[in-house]
């Protein structure tokens, strides 16, 4: 027997991560009478306003690396990523029938098209395009946004969701920021003391978040947090490394083991970006409505992603000021395969850390990545360099 007392905590985690039939989510169908389980696509979405109407937010990631595709791979290209393949899979095979509809925010291209086709394979489940905006003007941008938030909520409500109201909002969005609070203090384990909370444990007990409230998430994250404190800490020859790249489609669990095998302590990622979307807390006054909370959160405090437009700020600058902020000795880019706007921007952020004389190494994943051998090598070969030479 474990006498880690993290180990329970990360067992339930794992156990959620890995529930593709979203079992979890139909226990709380049954235990919440009347309430619908809404999915929806990476990177974000205001969860809240779901929380606030009395849906269940579920965050869906694609497949995983043991999901045979077999009708998935009919409808879309082989030259696009992995996750819209798996995604369709996991819907025609009934893995995904709790869930009453589907919400594909603004991504790129490829999660457009399959919102399209959702609609088509699914009419009678609620499906909706969510056009996150690229103008960050609050009277612009914001009230584009603001009214994409309240038309999801009106649909949604014809479906039997509650009817959307300030106090239940500003409630939601306060369980939000301590879930956030709960997500900040976990981060700091890791960077402070990496040999106490791997990378990995980190990503498990993020992600289990994806079929849970705020509220019993947060609570997941302050029990392991607390017993993280009885870990004894342990003096490794590792690198600090900062893993960028794969905010949407997620890498193969084994891979970030991979990673952390080959020497490197993974600081900070954006594995699950869509929970650290918002840069702090999104405080709803008292005195506002919480709708423009919520929009003026994303407008000015939203990190920056390849699938966000930064009108004309450097690309590559954010980054530099990130990997310098957490004292990382390199950096790594992990990006989906076929993943165009990481790989788009990958060249501009490498050609900002060339500037700044930080180390980095890349390499592509899909979701179903098996051999995770060249992976590790190279991984490894960039965590000897960077302690031999301190550069690459």
């Amino acid at each position: 027997m474990s006498t880690d007392p993290a180990a329970g905590i990360l067992a339930r985690a794992r156990a959620l991560v890995e529930d593709r039939s979203l079992r979890a989510v139909s226990e709380w169908k049954t235990a919440n009478a009347g309430g619908l389980a809404i999915g929806h696509m990476p990177i974000y979405f205001p969860r809240p306003l779901l929380e606030a109407i009395g849906c269940l937010p579920v965050a869906i990631f694609g497949g995983g690396d043991d999901l045979e595709i077999i009708r998935g791979d009919s409808f879309f290209q082989s030259y696009i990523c992995h996750i819209p393949r798996s995604t369709v899979e996991l819907g025609l095979t009934g893995h995904l029938d709790a869930l009453d509809g589907m919400l594909f925010p603004s991504i790129c291209d490829v999660i457009r098209n399959l919102g399209g086709m959702w609609r088509m394979l699914f009419p009678k489940k609620y499906v909706s395009y969510v056009d996150l905006p690229q103008n960050f003007d609050a009277e612009c941008g914001g009230r584009f946004y603001e009214g994409e938030l309240r038309r999801i909520a009106r649909e949604l409500e014809a479906l039997g969701a509650r009817p959307l109201r300030d106090d239940a909002l500003r409630a939601a969005i306060a369980r939000e920021d301590r879930r956030r609070g709960a997500i900040y203090e976990l981060d700091a384990v890791r960077r402070t003391d990496p040999s106490r909370l791997r990378a990995s444990e980190a990503y498990l007990a993020l992600r289990a978040g994806a079929a849970l409230t705020a509220e019993e998430h947060e609570r997941l994250l302050r029990d392991l947090t607390l017993a993280l404190k009885a870990r004894s800490p342990r003096v490794v020859d590792n690198v600090r490394v900062l893993v960028v790249g794969a905010f949407c489609e997620q890498p193969p669990f084994e891979l970030i083991v991979a990673l952390e095998k080959a020497g490197c302590d993974i600081i900070d990622d954006d594995f699950q970006l869509g929970l650290r979307m918002i840069d702090g807390r999104i405080d709803a006054r008292d005195d506002e409505d919480p709708i423009v909370a919520l929009s003026r959160a994303f407008l000015v405090r939203g990190q920056e992603t390849a699938s966000r437009y930064i009108g004309n700020l450097v690309k590559g600058a954010s980054l530099v000021a990130r990997a310098r902020a957490l004292e990382v000795d390199g950096v790594i880019f992990a990006a989906a395969s076929f993943c165009d706007p990481a790989l788009l921007d990958q060249p501009m952020l490498e050609a900002a850390l060339d500037r700044a004389s930080i180390p980095h190494t890349s390499f592509k994943y899909a979701e179903n990545t098996g051999n995770l051998g060249v992976i590790r090598e190279q991984a490894g070969a960039f965590s000897d360099s960077v302690k031999l030479w301190g550069t690459t």
